[in-house]
């Protein structure tokens, strides 16, 4: 009887974990089903689950200009930016991690706080600070920015793996010889690698799906996906539906493909890794 009822309970909870998991790809499944209708086909009522596919919408979508320009910029944008924030963020961390400078805790608490804040409450001095650099509408400015906003959470989840790291792998390589950067990159670094992967593609699909700063510091130069959407989503006087289900299937297919990739980085990531001690 009790196996019988844990059986049902068994059941009952991938019934409930299948409902959830339905409701939240609902909508994605709907968009993307949209990409291969015709705008008829997007607007019926009742939705056309059975219908004839066509790939119009994205020869459509390759065929518009500057549209190739924005995948170029938020890849360019986005990787550049998010390299820069690891490498400085690995290097704070192993300071923060290895000496424990007064004030730690305290610092680390305000690094984490900075993503806590609301973006829209530093968009006026971050973009009077641009336009007095001459910052705006540039590759420069806005990899600065993307990276500047990342250093702080990738040094708050960096510094929990490398606290993970026995500081006796630090004494032993010092005691033998090594510098303190033979420490760091052929010691530590490569025990922090599965951090390292998830801090970055943390960080990746942050600025790949940032519209806020994009919109207000950059220009047609260095437009985004994201931004795209609002300058190209009328036409003739209405919705382009057929380009927002197009745009956005192909729009989501690096950040799916990333996480299907390197899930068990960011499973890692998110406990901090495994926490070895002192041996």
């Amino acid at each position: 009887m009790i196996r019988i009822r844990n059986r049902r309970n068994r059941r009952l909870y991938h019934l409930l974990l299948w409902l959830v998991v339905f409701i939240f790809f609902a909508p994605v499944l709907w968009i993307m089903l949209g990409a291969f209708k015709t705008t008829d086909g997007i607007l019926a009522i009742p939705p056309q689950f059975i219908f004839v596919p066509t790939f119009d919408n994205f020869i459509d979508l390759a065929t518009r200009p500057n549209v190739s320009d924005y995948f170029v910029n938020s890849i360019v944008i986005s990787v550049t930016a998010v390299t820069i924030a690891i490498a400085v963020a690995f290097m704070a961390a192993y300071a923060f991690s290895r000496f424990n400078p007064p004030g730690t805790d305290l610092i680390m608490f305000l690094l984490l706080s900075i993503r806590m804040v609301p973006a829209v409450a530093v968009v006026i001095p971050v973009f009077l600070m641009y336009s007095a650099f001459g910052w705006r509408n540039s590759f420069l400015g806005m990899t600065l920015f993307y990276a500047m906003f990342s250093i702080p959470f990738s040094v708050w989840i960096l510094k929990g793996f490398i606290d993970g790291v026995s500081k006796r792998f630090d004494e032993t390589a010092l005691v033998n010889g090594g510098s303190r950067w033979h420490v760091i990159f052929r010691v530590v670094l490569p025990q922090v690698g599965p951090g390292l992967v998830a801090a970055f593609i943390f960080n990746l699909i942050f600025v790949w799906n940032e519209f806020l700063f994009n919109l207000i510091l950059g220009g047609r130069d260095v437009t985004t996906i994201p931004v795209s959407f609002s300058t190209d989503l009328y036409s003739d006087g209405g919705v382009d539906w057929t380009f927002v289900a197009s745009m956005t299937t192909v729009y989501m297919i690096p950040p799916i493909m990333t996480v299907y990739l390197f899930q068990r980085y960011l499973l890692v990531g998110m406990t901090f890794g495994t926490v070895r001690g002192e041996v």
